[in-house]
């Protein structure tokens, strides 16, 4: 039998988590639902302008990533799933890469909602600033998912996983937030065009390049721990 390569390896765990999100619909449904009820909270909360939008945007993605990534990696948990991925003939490097796409697939579907709700509850005018602020949404959930995929692993077999997972994830996050609100801020104001937020984008590649490359490096040392 011939093992599958690298990116072949990772597709595969990747498909495995599409498959089953398709079929139960479980993570996009349950975090879909919080980051609207959150955006929604926010719109009430926060007074509607170009001001507040990019942390009522910016919130949401950072919670709906917590419950994503704790779901996934319960499945893993659950019924000894992960012991079958680590005792198969899969790079752990892929392990990583195929769950950091799923999570990855998942949040934009999420975001795909949230977008087009936030410009509505707070007046924002999406054509002109669509292009770079897609750019940095998909910076950023690169981040998320490449760091919370390494950290998840790293505490999926703990009791309070979702709670440690929270208490180290969102300081780590927290340039990567920062970075995507700032930038997202400043284009509702209206500077459109990628040249004001290139600092921004600059410094999102920098966090997914350290979550990347970090996790491929040291995911296979944690989850044979």
């Amino acid at each position: 039998m011939t093992t599958p390569g690298f990116w072949a390896s990772a597709w595969l765990v990747f498909q495995k988590d599409l498959r089953i999100e398709v079929r139960t619909r479980e993570i996009v449904t349950t975090a879909g639902f919080f980051a609207v009820l959150v955006t929604v909270m926010s719109s009430v909360a926060f007074p509607s302008s170009n001001e507040t939008a990019g942390g009522a945007l910016w919130i949401p993605i950072a919670f709906a990533s917590i419950l994503a990534l704790g779901r996934t990696w319960q499945r893993e948990r659950d019924d000894g799933a992960m012991t079958a991925l680590l005792v198969s003939p899969i790079p752990r490097a892929a392990i990583f890469v195929g769950k950091a796409l799923g999570v990855l697939a998942f949040m934009l579907a999420i975001e795909v909602v949230l977008v087009p709700l936030v410009a509505l509850f707070f007046h924002i005018d999406l054509l002109p600033v669509l292009g770079p602020l897609v750019v940095m949404l998909v910076l950023g959930t690169v981040g998320v998912a490449g760091m919370g995929t390494l950290f998840g692993a790293m505490t999926v077999r703990t009791r309070a996983r979702d709670l440690m997972l929270a208490t180290v994830l969102f300081p780590l996050l927290s340039p990567m937030l920062l970075s995507g609100v700032s930038g997202t801020t400043r284009l509702f104001q209206g500077e459109a065009g990628l040249a004001a937020v290139r600092d921004y984008i600059v410094l999102l590649g920098v966090f997914d390049g350290v979550a990347v490359i970090g996790g491929i490096a040291i995911f296979g040392a944690l989850v044979e721990e």
